[in-house]
């Protein structure tokens, strides 16, 4: 008799707002100038997602000086810095901001806390593309802070001119410990409010926190160097349950099943669904799969696309 698997799916999981967002710039974007049009960096972190906009005709490239002059040229949802800006500028693209809105408005309120006199420090993971941009958007420079250890290494003009943002791929509980440090060291720091933290990032721990205690396995779907997906799953380990973040079903490793009659799948915001499908797939080589979806927050925001792609296009100078 074949052995059952009860597969409990977390909701929400998957694609947010701005990663759906994204991918539509680029699509939109190659529907309506047509190929090539070029993405500086991954539009998002999933190599999935990248090879099938690559195969639709996108360009990725590293930076801006690998686009040629007067072409079209997409941002991705990470943010960029003012230097890339100013870049693709001297290039004469034509740019297409794919920003997540949400990192926009933390870019904005650095910006305006600057212009208070403030001086800025970012909660964040040093080297991720959101990090670097938004460090570069913030003018007079950033302190960047990991953990609330480092808080004690701080080096600040003015105790009382400070203010911090956070990297939106960081959950309220990801930040806790380093904002409460921040404010016992520095007592008149000002912040965003806790609503201001990324919803989708927060959203998808909770679901975890829910699915992890019901589960003798988790699976988390999503790039390797996906903030937000190695997140998911040190919070199913820090719930002692055996978690495991892999790209797709091919690396599931089946000796992870021994054991294991329930099994939680969840997936970061930058990996397709059909890849959750791919995994389930999988798992029927391995015995009868019974799948359950868990209720949780039905999210319902949407970002609008950019204006250069929803007003009507101009006409052809040649006609």
């Amino acid at each position: 008799m074949a052995k059952q698997l009860k597969v409990l799916l977390a909701s929400p999981r998957g694609f947010c707002a701005g990663v759906e967002r994204a991918i539509e710039i680029v699509e939109r974007a190659l529907d309506r100038f047509g190929p090539p049009v070029y993405v500086r960096h991954e539009i998002v972190h999933n190599k999935h997602v990248v090879d099938s906009l690559r195969e639709k005709g996108a360009i990725f490239v590293k930076e801006v000086d690998d686009i040629p002059e007067g072409a079209h040229g997409i941002f991705s949802a990470h943010g960029v810095s003012a230097a890339v800006v100013d870049a693709a500028k001297v290039r004469m693209l034509q740019v297409i901001d794919a920003t997540c809105p949400l990192v926009s408005k933390v870019h904005k309120e650095g910006q305006n806390h600057v212009g208070r006199g403030r001086q800025v420090i970012l909660i964040g993971h040093a080297g991720h593309p959101e990090v670097e941009g938004t460090q570069g958007q913030i003018p007079g420079g950033v302190l960047l802070v990991t953990d609330a250890e480092g808080v004690a290494n701080l080096d600040v003009a003015d105790p009382d001119q400070l203010a911090y943002v956070t990297q939106t791929t960081l959950s309220v509980d990801d930040t806790r410990e380093v904002i409460e440090a921040l404010k016992a060291r520095f007592p008149t720091i000002v912040g965003p409010d806790v609503k201001d933290i990324c919803y989708a990032t927060q959203n998808r721990q909770d679901a975890v926190r829910d699915l992890a205690p019901k589960v003798d396995l988790l699976l988390v779907v999503g790039a390797h160097y996906s903030s937000n997906s190695n997140r998911l799953r040190d919070l199913g380990e820090a719930m002692n349950i055996s978690s495991h973040l892999i790209a797709s079903a091919e690396d599931l490793d089946p000796e992870w099943l021994n054991g294991a009659e329930i099994i939680g799948i969840t997936a970061g915001a930058s990996a397709p669904e059909e890849l959750v499908q791919g995994v389930i797939e999988r798992l029927t080589d391995f015995g009868e799969v019974v799948v359950e979806k868990l209720s949780g927050v039905e999210e319902s925001i949407t970002f609008k696309l950019p204006r250069e792609l929803t007003q009507p296009a101009a006409p052809n100078a040649a006609e």
